[in-house]
């Protein structure tokens, strides 16, 4: 059996938190895994993770200077064949430093990388990363950003594995949105989820909608972000009038039940997104969206097929697009039905979990692990 700690340090329910309960989730099921998440003393995440009813470790995870951290953990490490899945570099330091301190040879340290991001050069980054037995990107591009030319210090341990999302069923029942919000049959209900933040381009959005007719939409924005973000967006669309054209619903559980009630959605980042999760989550539930073309997003959304792409900040191209999909409901619903298709054929939940256990199975095996740049459509398995 494999042991698996997944540690996250975040202190609230972020991207990696959630592609870290529905991986554990599975492996919980798995004769051939022990799963446990590590994780620090914050309620919302504490409450989900309990969901799973598997075993938790709370500590501090302060990062590189916390002693305590690395010393409780490593005595879950003594024995047996250990993975040790983080999704921060932040976390790696602990992670490496549990490890040694275990002094078992068994154990191997992967790290998703989530974000887009350039190795740092200093001394103390240079020898984590020597330090790490893999880095998982979830795409060509975001490999590409930190690996850069420096292809041969990380070749060997770099690979593409694609995220994916499943239906996790979280809490509380859904309401009828329509309904709940008084919509008329002919408006489309059109739908933003993910962190409420600049860098996600809803500034974008909302100028955007300020030239499309109000009597043909209302916008749906669920998620959360900082108190100042949001009472900025909230003031911009007292001002622009569109109060009765915008609802801000905050955090909420079972994504999936409110995207499957939306005509479409947008997801208009400025920041450029290393996969695009909320992006895979419309794709599975079978809508069109609209998202920007400067992340992944190319990897898998093709223009005019399965979504729209347009580039980020371009609030005259976005109007366009979201007329588009209002106005031409066959296409909206093509564009939706074959992100549905593309999205089981190639980006599916159970393929993702078998390259991801087969990737711990090579690690504690010392066999190589080679990454195959192949575009997303052929989907050819990154493990050999």
């Amino acid at each position: 059996m494999i042991n698996v700690f997944h540690i996250v340090s975040n202190k609230h329910w972020t991207g990696a938190e959630q592609y870290t309960y529905d991986l554990v989730e599975r492996l919980r099921n798995d004769d051939d895994f022990y799963a446990e998440v590590v994780c620090r003393k914050y309620p919302v995440v504490l409450t989900q993770y309990r969901r799973l009813e598997i075993p938790i470790s709370i500590l501090p995870l302060k990062g590189v200077t916390d002693i305590d951290s690395p010393v409780r953990f490593a005595r879950l490490l003594r024995k047996g064949k250990n993975i040790i899945h983080v999704h921060s570099f932040k976390d790696a330091f602990m992670a490496v430093m549990a490890r040694r301190i275990s002094e078992n040879r068994d154990t191997r340290v992967v790290v998703s990388v989530h974000g887009v991001y350039k190795p740092k050069s200093n001394y103390m980054y240079t020898k984590l990363y020597k330090s790490i037995d893999c880095f998982v990107f979830s795409s060509q591009m975001a490999k590409d950003a930190f690996v850069g030319k420096a292809k041969k210090q990380y070749a060997d341990r770099a690979v593409v594995l694609r995220d994916s999302v499943c239906d996790s069923q979280l809490g509380t029942s859904v309401p009828d949105l329509r309904r709940e919000l008084g919509l008329d049959s002919h408006q489309a209900l059109i739908m933003y989820h993910g962190k409420l933040a600049a860098e996600k381009g809803i500034d974008t959005l909302l100028g955007a909608l300020t030239h499309v007719d109000k009597s043909k939409y209302h916008l749906v924005v669920i998620g959360d972000g900082q108190a100042k973000y949001k009472a900025k967006i909230k003031g911009f669309i007292v001002a622009a009038g569109m109060v009765n054209n915008v609802s801000l619903l905050g955090f909420r559980n079972n994504i999936l039940e409110y995207l499957r009630q939306a005509d479409f959605g947008v997801l208009p980042s400025i920041q450029p997104e290393a996969l695009g999760i909320s992006n895979l989550e419309y794709m599975m539930a079978g809508k069109a969206h609209i998202c920007s073309n400067n992340g992944a997003q190319p990897e898998y959304v093709h223009d005019g097929v399965n979504g729209l792409l347009v580039p980020p900040g371009d609030e005259h191209a976005l109007t366009t697009a979201i007329n588009v999909l209002l106005n031409d409901t066959a296409s909206r619903s093509r564009m939706g039905t074959q992100a549905q298709r593309d999205f089981k054929e190639s980006l599916d939940y159970p393929a993702f979990y078998k390259k991801m256990t087969d990737l711990y199975r090579h690690l504690l095996d010392n066999e190589p692990v080679i990454n195959v740049d192949t575009p997303p459509d052929d989907d050819v398995s990154i493990l050999q």
